[in-house]
């Protein structure tokens, strides 16, 4: 909304937000605590990835019976970390994750901050994650802006600034703080609008005649809001990947200075064997952020090349405990079913 806008329509706008989400809102089990700890490992979880991957194939179910507390996951070995986000991608999420929770406590003494400064002072934490737990577990006033609230903030003012862009950025989170600051609900205006963005006001086809800001809202073409300035291009990336097996095991990379470090994948192509690869075993294909990668897996052996230190034989027993990206896992699974090895789903 514009400064103009008045504080009563703020507060109408706000109540209309929490009477729906009361009535209408969906059951989320991080939505049945006050845990800032269960809070915030399902904000950092639902970044770019979808709720039912989270809840449904069971992440964060898990997640919380294998570290139930900041001290558990503090406690435990990056590897572990690793395995235990398998599948979810984005792996720097849970290294941010596990180092926060490391500052919880060595400097707040396994508290989580209270204080929307020190919040955000803590590793991997932006502006939406601290005003989340600030205001889903502690019931501050503070905003939070997501790509859902942005979509609904936009239309409600039928605003074409492109969100991406400063001013654009600073209108929405301004907005955000006028709605959040006219609720004694906070915790429920915030959910409120991420779950319109979420059931109703979506990208396309949106809702809006079941829409609880229906006769507020000024979009005259809803699905053109909100704006961008830049659009994201998919670029296509070709891999080469050998597999290397023998009595001991499966011969695996350790990748190192990517956002997939520490985590384990088949060997990249030796430069030698470039232009004339070995055979083709499997061929897939993934998408990763911005680009879309068909995966080429070549047969190898063990004196293919000189393998350097990040390269070691793992044992088929250690496979499943061994934290890989789900894209080589799925590669490597389907591998070892065709030579009558199997992995555990």
């Amino acid at each position: 909304m514009p400064p103009s806008t008045s504080s009563s329509t703020h507060a109408l706008v706000a109540d209309a937000l929490v009477a729906w989400f009361r009535e209408h809102g969906r059951d989320y089990p991080w939505r049945r605590t006050r845990d800032p700890y269960a809070i915030l490992v399902s904000e950092i979880m639902l970044q770019q990835t979808q709720i039912t991957t989270v809840l449904d194939r069971g992440y964060y179910a898990r997640w919380l019976a294998r570290f139930p507390d900041f001290a558990t996951l503090a406690a435990a070995e990056e590897e572990v970390v690793l395995q235990a986000w398998e599948g979810l991608g984005y792996y720097r999420r849970a290294r941010s994750l596990h180092r926060l929770a490391k500052v919880v406590l060595e400097e707040h003494g396994g508290s989580f901050p209270r204080d929307h400064a020190a919040i955000l002072a803590l590793p991997g934490i932006g502006p939406y994650t601290a005003g989340a737990v600030a205001s889903f577990a502690f019931g501050q006033s503070t905003p939070i802006v997501d790509g859902n609230v942005a979509r609904v903030l936009s239309r409600l003012q039928n605003d074409a600034t492109p969100v991406d862009t400063t001013r654009g950025g600073k209108a929405l989170w301004r907005n955000a703080a006028a709605l959040v600051e006219a609720t004694d609900d906070p915790r429920a205006l915030n959910s409120a609008l991420m779950e319109l963005g979420q059931t109703h006001c979506t990208p396309t086809k949106p809702a809006c005649s079941l829409c609880p800001l229906q006769s507020r809202c000024r979009a005259v073409d809803p699905e053109a809001l909100p704006v961008k300035e830049k659009r994201q291009v998919i670029t296509a990336v070709t891999e080469r990947v050998v597999f290397v097996r023998s009595d001991a095991g499966i011969l695996l990379e350790q990748e190192t200075g990517s956002r997939r470090t520490g985590l384990w994948k088949l060997p990249a192509l030796p430069p030698a064997h470039a232009a004339e690869p070995p055979p083709v075993l499997m061929c897939m294909q993934y998408g990763i952020t911005r680009y879309k990668v068909t995966l080429w897996v070549h047969e190898g052996t063990e004196n293919l090349a000189e393998w350097p230190d990040t390269h070691r034989t793992i044992a088929f027993h250690a496979l499943d405990s061994t934290p890989m990206p789900a894209p080589y896992r799925r590669a490597l699974r389907d591998l070892l079913k065709h030579q009558e090895f199997t992995l555990e789903a």
